[in-house]
């Protein structure tokens, strides 16, 4: 990719000192196999490099075509998705999703004990399409030991072989909620209840409206569920940081499941891409929904999608439950798919105003309309609370800019 720092408005050698801190910082001492760094600005690429392996077992290079797992960066393009059904007045932000979800209206929140001795109530409202766009609807990921998760745990709750979209959707409106919809911020499942959505309103599968109304319009070739045969080699492996410091294998290209078409298409960390194609995601998003001709969504919408919709305008300090998350909470609110940064002070950052999220194996990107800028950071670690990966590139970035 032929980049242009100047002509982005960035001095050429404080932005190269990118590559200095992730050589020095990461790849030499092997905190990570390899990564991307892409930076554009007004649309022009500023900054593109590979970084050391995508295979150490194999010693294989990182190609500038990698492709990665990335996780809960499926997040925003399922979001998207499910408000293009909202442009085509298929639903309201404030109805109820058991509109398109049986069972859904016969929901219960959790009020106290386990178990047989549990005890729930009718929810002062239903979930509403704006709560699961939101991460406010009351669900969770299961993976603690609250009555709640263990009630996930006993349905069988689940992302994975066996599971479809449907039957997912049909246990999760079996388990209590966490809490009263809307009240509070939990990251959990409920992108993957959105991509539910998608296939309920379109009637459509999930893969296939993906690839028709984004991937295809954007030029997203390498993007998908799956990675077929003829670009197994362009894959990467996924490393888990232990607790020496040292690097495991995590997900082998070579046997991994991604391998091979999933019957349970997730909405919220199902998808395998590149830089670049991500990149075609962001730059629409950064000219306001449409890129080269196509537009994917209205530049109304994509505004609404990028405003705190937390309620009372308050940021996740004051209504997120539980440790885990792509964000900080301080200084930083959520709006219909995506994280935003509403005061740098408070958050500590740079970059006030942008968008953003990231996925499990330490992916990042973000979107500042007001620099017009878009990042995006490649590699495959988990956890992805590892490293702070977006404080330290956006001091690299933000202090380049002429």
């Amino acid at each position: 990719m032929e980049t242009s720092p100047r002509s982005a408005g960035f001095d050429a050698a404080r932005l190269d000192r990118i590559t200095a801190h992730i050589e020095r910082n990461y790849i030499e001492p092997g905190k990570i196999a390899g990564c991307q760094v892409l930076v554009a600005r007004r649309g022009i690429p500023a900054y593109f490099r590979t970084f050391g392996l995508m295979d150490r077992e194999r010693n294989r290079p990182m190609r500038d075509d990698t492709i990665f797992r990335i996780y809960s960066m499926t997040k925003p393009i399922t979001s998207i998705a499910l408000m293009q059904q909202f442009e085509e007045a298929r639903f309201m932000l404030n109805d109820p999703v058991a509109r398109y979800l049986p069972g859904w209206e016969r929901l219960r929140t959790w009020v106290s004990g386990d178990g047989d001795e549990m005890e729930t109530k009718e929810p002062a409202r239903p979930v509403t399409f704006k709560h699961v766009l939101s991460h406010t609807a009351g669900l969770t990921y299961g993976a603690t030991n609250h009555p709640v998760d263990k009630a996930y745990r006993r349905l069988g709750i689940q992302r994975g072989p066996g599971e479809t979209l449907d039957t997912f959707v049909e246990k999760l409106g079996r388990a209590p909620l966490r809490y009263e919809p809307g009240e509070r911020w939990m990251y959990s499942f409920a992108t993957d209840v959105c991509g539910a959505l998608v296939e309920r309103i379109s009637g459509q599968r999930l893969d296939a409206y993906f690839r028709e109304r984004i991937f295809e319009p954007l030029g997203m070739t390498d993007t998908a569920f799956f990675v077929p045969p003829e670009k197994q080699e362009r894959f990467a492996a996924n490393y888990q940081r232990q607790p020496d410091k040292t690097l495991r294998l995590n997900d082998d290209p070579e046997t991994s499941s991604y391998l091979r078409e999933p019957s349970f298409l997730s909405g919220g960390g199902g998808l395998v891409g590149t830089t670049h194609d991500y990149w075609r995601f962001c730059e629409m998003l950064r000219r306001g929904g449409e890129l080269d001709g196509a537009r994917i969504i209205s530049s109304r919408t994509l505004e609404l999608m990028t405003r705190n919709h937390l309620p009372g305008g308050q940021d996740l300090t004051s209504l997120a439950i539980g440790a885990f998350s792509e964000t900080a909470n301080e200084g930083v609110g959520f709006g219909l798919g995506f994280a935003v940064t509403l005061d740098a002070a408070r958050a500590g950052t740079l970059g006030e105003g942008d968008y953003y999220w990231g996925g499990a194996a330490s992916t990042i990107f973000w979107v500042d309309p007001r620099e017009d800028l878009v990042c995006i950071f490649m590699t495959q670690l988990m956890p992805s609370g590892t490293f702070n990966f977006r404080g330290q590139l956006k001091n690299l970035i933000y202090s380049a800019i002429d």
